[in-house]
């Protein structure tokens, strides 16, 4: 069993999350702004379908990809080196939104439903949700947002219509976050194509305490991405 939360209601410690499935913590709480901030500064997420409850999660093992780690295959680099692309930050964050939201091809629905939009929104008014946008031929071909605390950043979800968009969103925000003392982005759950970029598998107890260390320090400001890595992210490293 897991604890129902009132609006005012605490999480209940990490470390009582269920086995099976793997992190489930507690249900209900609501989505506003201050929820979701504490929820991530205490490494749980939201995770649910269309209808259900509002349902937390901090599974363990959690998935990150250190920021001074990330693979870089010759193939993606050959492409970065290209620069047919642009790269952005929050130019486009609705759009991104959407495009996350819209549902996969193998998939009938969408886990992003209008009430996780519309509370990501709120966290982009409020200068804590951001996003990276790629845009090939003036259109958007791919893109990722996450949500920035401290010098943390907690990856959500991502999307791609073009070969290697999302993964050049990836690369470009990794140079990024090296710059600024950011170390590592949580993914949250074991996807091969993040563990194809470097991502590992950490223990829930480190990365919680890590994330505590995190985001309890200068947050950034302006969010904005340096003009030499809009041309070619490997300027700071390529893994």
């Amino acid at each position: 069993m897991i604890p129902l939360l009132g609006p005012s209601d605490p999480f209940p410690p990490v470390e009582r999350a269920l086995h099976e499935p793997n992190g489930l913590l507690a249900a209900g709480g609501g989505l506003s702004v201050a929820r979701l901030v504490d929820a991530y500064q205490r490494g749980i997420f939201p995770w649910f379908s269309e209808g259900d409850p509002v349902l937390w999660w901090s599974p363990d093992p959690r998935m990150v990809l250190r920021t001074d780690r990330v693979h870089v295959s010759r193939s993606l680099r050959r492409r970065l080196r290209r620069g047919d692309y642009e790269v952005s930050f929050n130019r486009a964050f609705g759009d991104v939104l959407q495009a996350c939201a819209a549902p996969r091809r193998a998939e009938s629905g969408t886990w992003l439903v209008t009430s996780m939009v519309r509370a990501y929104e709120r966290l982009h008014r409020a200068g804590v949700a951001h996003s990276v946008e790629v845009w090939m031929n003036g259109d958007l071909a791919g893109g990722l947002y996450g949500v920035a605390l401290g010098r943390m950043f907690f990856g959500e979800s991502m999307f791609t219509r073009q070969t290697d968009a999302s993964k050049v969103a990836i690369v470009t925000l990794a140079a990024q976050l090296v710059r600024w003392g950011v170390p590592i982005v949580d993914c949250q759950m074991r996807t091969e194509h993040l563990a194809s970029l470097g991502a590992v598998d950490v223990p829930r107890r480190d990365f919680v305490r890590t994330v505590g260390h995190l985001v309890s320090q200068r947050p950034i400001t302006p969010w904005q991405l340096d003009d030499d890595l809009r041309v070619d992210p490997c300027a700071t490293r390529c893994g």
